[in-house]
């Protein structure tokens, strides 16, 4: 696979310090990226510094085999081939929807800009009725495709997308997220994805990068990032789940309140550790049958599903994930069995 993007050692610095710390990643040709993180995690300076706008105390970014920054250098960043789209679409309001797309479509013949223009339309399922249209009569939907559609337009080498579904209803990130990524597949455009909602992340990007305090800390794909984090924090960020005591008691298992943890793999710890595990709502299974009680402490809808917390007899609280016709009240005990495929254990 060629290679679009690749990071090495990027560190970032301020007068308080590091914004970024020895940060190194590479995202192939087509591939979609996306950096998760809480906020001051240092996702926004990342794409910053891909963009050209941050400067490298050390380290290198090289854009399609360019290197394009270090510490004593710096492409400007119209030269870097890069689109972005920005949490508040940035679009010009004086503008019409056609001059907004067409407006990076400089060196074109208008017929080309016209094609070129037609083409995005019809891939971002644009009405063809709104073009005249000024972004104010747009809806929020409606703008991020056209903010899109205009970064998208010159086909830039890589396209930057700043938490673009942070302004819309909840309920419309995740499906647009998929949907922009069906998007930047058909036209092959190398992307990365900034955001805070491991749902969007999920639903757009191949590969996955979960950032703290300026590192970052695992590269991997969502499967991985859930069932496979590499430390404490990883785990503790991605998805739901609740960390259990435990003792080691061979390379492959661990002793719970709950019951015995088997991995596929050596987890590296030495026998008799005490340990934290990670359990998530799916390891917890209800079955009436089971001599295994708990107390429903709390109880959250999800449709075809209730998110239970449920108390053990120690004490320690668990999350579950019930099918909803299993309708339990607060203060029930009710019968569980662990179901666990994947051992998670970090030192306590």
């Amino acid at each position: 696979m060629t290679t679009a993007l690749e990071l090495k050692q990027i560190t970032v610095a301020c007068d308080q310090g590091k914004i970024l710390d020895a940060v190194s990643f590479t995202l192939n040709e087509g591939e979609i990226g996306s950096l998760l993180g809480p906020s001051g995690s240092g996702k926004t300076t990342l794409l910053r510094t891909v963009a050209g706008f941050e400067q490298p105390v050390h380290g290198e970014v090289w854009i399609k085999g360019v290197r394009s920054s270090n510490g004593e250098y710096l492409v400007p960043v119209e030269q870097r081939n890069i689109g972005m789209v920005f949490q508040d679409y940035a679009l010009f309001p004086h503008m019409t929807v056609r001059e907004n797309i067409s407006f990076g479509l400089t060196g074109m013949t208008k017929f080309q800009q016209q094609e070129r223009t037609a083409e995005l339309v019809e891939l971002l399922g644009l009405e063809k009725g709104m073009m005249d249209n000024y972004p104010h009569r747009l809806s929020g939907g409606q703008q991020q495709r056209v903010a899109l559609a205009r970064a998208m337009a010159p086909r830039p080498g890589i396209l930057l997308l700043d938490e673009p579904f942070a302004s819309l209803d909840i309920e419309l990130r995740e499906q647009l997220a998929g949907e922009v990524r069906t998007i930047l597949k058909k036209d092959g455009i190398t992307a990365i994805l900034v955001s805070h909602n491991q749902l969007e992340a999920f639903a757009m990007a191949d590969i996955i990068g979960v950032m703290r305090e300026g590192r970052l800390l695992q590269w991997d794909n969502a499967y991985n990032l859930y069932h496979k984090p590499n430390c404490f924090h990883v785990a503790d960020f991605i998805g739901e789940g609740i960390f259990i005591p435990g003792t080691v008691i061979n390379e492959f298992e661990v002793k719970t309140e709950i019951g015995m943890i088997a991995g596929h793999c050596p987890h590296g710890l030495v026998s008799g550790a005490a340990v934290d595990i990670l359990i998530r709502p799916d390891d917890i299974q209800h079955d009436d049958s089971s001599e295994m009680t708990a107390i429903v402490l709390g109880k959250a809808f999800r449709g075809a599903q209730f998110l239970y917390t449920l108390e053990l007899e120690s004490k320690t609280r668990v999350l579950s994930l019930v099918p909803s016709h299993h309708n339990h009240p607060l203060d029930e005990s009710i019968g569980i069995r662990l179901e666990a495929d994947h051992l998670v254990a970090f030192p306590r």
